[in-house]
């Protein structure tokens, strides 16, 4: 049942990505990190990287923790690195809009997206740390790991709601700074928004199964 799930969580992740690069290469001109023409491209790689590279690939990593037919220290490392990658993509990402707002003259971390969006990330970082030094190198003792694994757990599940919830405040967000309420474009954002929630409710109900 945890396998159908995930792929599940799979196609949600997939459809998510889909829309959100309709969205930016069609409607808001395209991605690039170095735009000097066109600024709201540069804002565009950090909606892209957050989800795909961030929220996506955390999740992956967590149902790859059980999904994974392998070994249990090959998933172990599965887990850690793609939380890895998922850390570094989004360090790019959260660069990308600092860049930008600095670039138009913008205010930081004036709106709620902002401050779930960095307080979830630097807890992720915190946790991955903590999973790090706990599980991998140097490992605690058996009975420490024991006692910390619901804790490491929870924390992951936590996190994976929080940055869904600062995805979809920041969707939310832009569509209103643009001035959005109907339209193609509205609608693809929504629709965006909703597979992001699916992905995550598919993500944290396929460990759940797995346990």
């Amino acid at each position: 049942m945890a396998s159908r799930v995930t792929m599940i969580a799979h196609l949600f992740g997939a459809m998510a990505t889909i829309l959100m690069l309709v969205w930016l290469l069609h409607y808001r001109g395209g991605i690039d990190l170095d735009s000097d023409s066109n600024s709201d491209r540069i804002f565009n790689v950090h909606p892209f990287l957050m989800f795909f590279g961030f929220i996506f690939i955390a999740g992956e990593a967590i149902m790859g923790y059980r999904t994974v037919a392998a070994e249990r220290k090959v998933q172990k490392l599965f887990h850690m690195v793609m939380h890895l990658i998922a850390i570094t993509l989004g360090i790019i990402g959260i660069y990308a809009v600092f860049k930008y707002h600095d670039e138009i003259g913008l205010s930081d971390m004036y709106s709620l997206h902002s401050w779930i969006g960095l307080g979830t990330f630097c807890l992720f970082g915190l946790q991955w740390l903590f999973g790090f030094f706990s599980f991998w190198l140097p490992k605690s003792s058996l009975a420490t790991r024991e006692t910390m694994k619901p804790w490491h757990i929870f924390g992951g599940r936590a996190l994976l709601y929080m940055a869904i919830c600062s995805a979809l405040t920041g969707l939310m967000e832009k569509a209103t700074i643009m001035g959005l309420k109907r339209g193609n474009e509205s609608r693809l954002i929504n629709f965006t928004g909703l597979f992001i929630l699916l992905f995550g409710l598919a993500v944290d109900l396929s460990l759940s199964l797995a346990y």
